[in-house]
């Protein structure tokens, strides 16, 4: 690429970007520049919920200086979008809640602070789901984002995932070069594969969760969304690491996972759940499936069908831990310390206060989600409910346990039950509707284990689809590499067209 028109700089991707200004191709502050004016031009998407250039240009020229000096780290003057649950000193922190509304930390989040250490550059604040709470992108108090792929011939906005969808959208459509994300449930994968880019939910405990709003405290893990394969690799290994500030943080050494990148996957075993051939399955995805495996055959790869027996109870079971820990991480917000209070009557009390606050504050899927975790860890129903899918937890854990001891090295599955649906297409009664979005990728959170989608294939509207392949835990080396590998038999390099 020539860089003698800057305005393109923002099409790159993060190991383009970091080989040309290692090369003084282009400046930090010139790349910064171009994904300001992308940024600010892509306001119809409304990925971006708060834009930070100042800070933005001032690490961009500390970044240069460090470039000049030589031995910069990879991501050093790389712009980033950082999605809304990451606290950043002195910038609105609101977790896309009402209930957090004029919060700005005196603190930074271990993962930014690893982050900004490295050089790299932050644009702004992403839109997310409310606390995490999402699987399109409409729990948002700043309104729904927008995916930048429509179907063709059709002008229907359509949803780009959640709960990381401002984040999807923003790499999508090349207003950043990669963002942070998180995933409880699928929050980086289902979004990735919704939008034709790639993203990596790391192993429990690979990637410190200290300063990100906490949603499931069990589930949650941070996780690069990015353009390439070699990007989430480059960008996964400045965001992990032990943090003595997180007790979950696991305390070993952080590989090369660039390195990883070796494209050669011949004898490695890839298993194919049957338990993942849902009812109902689209005929393109199955077929999108096929293709996948047969790429991955081809590579050298030997594919062996494998049983995942208690993934029929993964959504149950997480749609039973997740919301109470969320209850529990959410009784924090009540009005008394920071975020918002409601009006009070002279009459009212400290009881009224924290009703008020909370139903003004809290939108209708983080009411819902309290009140089922408030209701399973109950006394009367802590055993029949909360107990009951912990131990349905343990059995999908030893499922994977059993089948990796077994030989297996990576597993293949669909990333999403289809492609993108329409704004609004899920607005339905039954909230079950859209919990079934997370069917292919809460079996991994309720592990532990590492998991990456890839864009592979279009289908008939001309929308991404993306594959899932589940390591094992602590090998996102090997994973990172049999997505490589995955990634370049797809050759997948459609974008969106630009109609924002």
């Amino acid at each position: 690429m020539s860089f003698s028109d800057k305005t393109g700089a923002n099409s790159l991707t993060i190991a383009g970007a970091r080989d040309a200004l290692r090369k003084r191709e282009i400046s930090a502050v010139d790349l910064t520049m171009a994904c300001l004016t992308a940024m600010d031009a892509g306001d119809g998407l409304n990925a971006f919920v708060f834009k930070t250039p100042e800070i933005a240009l001032e690490q961009a020229r500390a970044a240069d200086a460090r470039l000049a000096a030589g031995e910069a780290p990879s991501l050093c003057g790389i712009p980033l979008g950082i999605k809304d649950l990451f606290c950043t000193r002195g910038v609105p922190s609101q977790a896309a809640s009402n209930i957090l509304r004029g919060f700005r930390p005196e603190y930074e989040s271990t993962v930014t602070t690893k982050l900004f250490g490295d050089g790299a550059v932050m644009l702004g604040k992403l839109n997310m789901d409310e606390f995490a709470m999402g699987s399109s992108n409409e729990t948002s108090c700043y309104g729904n984002v927008v995916n930048p792929w429509r179907r063709q011939g059709s002008n229907v906005s359509l949803t780009p995932g959640g709960s990381s969808g401002g984040s999807a959208a923003a790499v999508a459509a090349d207003l950043c070069l990669g963002a942070t994300g998180t995933d409880t449930g699928g929050s980086i994968r289902q979004p990735a594969a919704f939008a034709g880019i790639t993203g990596i939910k790391p192993t429990y405990g690979r990637v410190s969760r200290w300063g990100i709003v906490a949603f499931a405290s069990s589930l949650d893990q941070a996780g690069p969304m990015t353009k390439s394969v070699r990007d989430a690799a480059i960008f996964l290994a400045a965001m992990a690491g032990h943090d003595p500030k997180d007790s979950t943080s696991a305390d070993l050494p952080v590989p090369d996972f660039e390195a990883a990148l070796t494209g050669d996957i011949r004898g490695k075993v890839i298993g194919i759940p049957k338990e993942y051939r849902m009812d109902g399955m689209p005929a393109e995805i199955e077929a999108l499936w096929q293709s996948g495996i047969a790429m991955m055959r081809d590579a050298g790869a030997t594919i062996r069908d494998i049983s995942l027996p208690h993934t029929k109870y993964a959504l149950p079971a997480y749609y039973v831990i997740a919301p109470a820990e969320a209850s529990s991480n959410l009784a924090r917000y009540d009005g008394v310390k920071y975020g918002h209070r409601a009006k009070l009557a002279q009459s009212d009390g400290i009881t009224e206060m924290y009703e008020k606050t909370r139903a003004e504050g809290f939108g209708p899927e983080v009411q819902r989600r309290v009140m089922i975790g408030t209701y399973v860890l109950s006394a009367g129903f802590y055993d029949a409910y909360y107990n009951r899918a912990r131990k349905v937890r343990a059995l999908i854990k030893r499922d994977f346990e059993t089948v990796f001891a077994d030989g297996v090295d990576a597993i293949l599955t669909p990333a999403t039950p289809s492609a993108a649906f329409g704004l609004g297409e899920m607005a339905s009664a039954d909230p079950v509707e859209m919990y079934l979005n997370d069917v292919f990728t809460v079996t991994v959170n309720l592990a532990g284990l590492p998991g990456i989608a890839v864009p592979v294939g279009l289908d008939g509207q001309g929308l991404p689809l993306g594959l899932q392949l589940i390591g094992r835990p602590w090998d996102e080396g090997n994973l990172l590499n049999h997505a490589h590998v995955l990634e370049r038999a797809a050759g997948f390099v459609a974008k969106p067209e630009k109609w924002w």
